[in-house]
């Protein structure tokens, strides 16, 4: 089998110096090449190649089939071949290759999942909370915020006690890739939001974190799920409670409202309109069950 110190591996570590130091892309998404490039190593090596030249066409179509029938996903597979392409046109632009072999090679398509959301009688029910409990005040206050402005996990957690206009009911917040948007949080948010930064004080904050933990410190993204998924099984919620399923139900309810999907774009901060456009379909399956309970010719005919 291949050494670490094989041309095909030199050069993959080498991306991914470059991932790191001019890309500057996050641990996580490194780990990621790194663990779909070793792999396709071990392919390549075992088809008897020892430099990236070498690849054709042909043999990149043998492993994404050798790939699918050792049991990848269609989503894993399609990954892997990103991971790839990326690296291969890395190789082209240092002119370490002529032509990126994997450019016409795709995965076999997958069905796209529809995120799935809560109604707003469901929504109501979970946030019914008894705050008598400072932590559970602080938790109905990071549902309500979550809720009321569609934010992603990452957001909620980063949010600073600086980030917050409660006179303007505005909370400014960081997305992907480092885009920064500001957000309307609704008056219920407000409410609850300016009862918690009430409370907050006594848990001796060690940073402008608004959502902190016993400690003091800024609650982590794994503490907020925890205690999401043991507010839903308390609430007597059917479905199993996380962040996302928050952050789906605001775009389908926003959307169901107003039927603006470039305004429910800007307020998630999706950088394209076909991310958004996955919530019409929600929208059309909820007017079609409407339709086909109402209307006088969607009822078939009995023979």
């Amino acid at each position: 089998m291949t050494g670490t110190g094989s041309p095909l591996q030199l050069q993959v570590d080498a991306f991914l110096h470059y991932l790191r130091v001019e890309l500057q892309l996050s641990a996580k998404t490194r780990e990621s090449y790194q663990r779909q490039l070793y792999t396709v190593i071990v392919l390549i090596d075992e088809m008897g190649l020892t430099e990236w030249r070498q690849l054709e066409v042909s043999q990149v179509r043998a492993l994404a089939a050798r790939s699918k029938r050792q049991g990848l996903q269609s989503a894993s597979l399609a990954l892997r071949l990103s991971a790839l392409r990326s690296f291969l046109d890395w190789l082209v632009s240092t002119d370490a290759l002529g032509a990126n072999p994997a450019r016409g090679v795709s995965a076999p398509r997958h069905g796209r999942h529809l995120p799935k959301n809560m109604d707003v009688d469901e929504v109501d029910h979970l946030l019914d909370i008894d705050t008598r409990d400072p932590l559970a005040l602080r938790d109905r206050a990071m549902l309500e915020v979550m809720y009321g402005a569609g934010l992603r996990l990452a957001e909620l957690v980063g949010l600073n006690c600086a980030d917050v206009d409660l006179g303007g009911g505005e909370v400014r917040v960081v997305g992907k890739g480092n885009k920064e948007r500001k957000l309307p949080i609704g008056a219920t948010a407000v409410t609850w939001l300016t009862r918690w930064l009430t409370l907050r004080d006594r848990y001796a904050p060690k940073d402008d974190a608004v959502f902190i933990a016993n400690s003091g410190r800024r609650i982590s993204a794994r503490n907020v799920q925890k205690r999401f998924a043991e507010w839903g099984v308390k609430q007597g919620v059917n479905s199993h409670i996380h962040p996302h399923k928050l952050r789906h139900s605001f775009a389908t309810h926003m959307l169901e409202s107003s039927g603006n999907l470039r305004a429910v774009q800007e307020l998630l901060g999706h950088a394209n309109l076909s991310t958004t456009q996955i919530y019409t379909h929600l929208d059309f399956q909820h007017l079609a069950s409407v339709y086909d309970a109402a209307h006088p010719r969607a009822k078939r005919e009995k023979t």
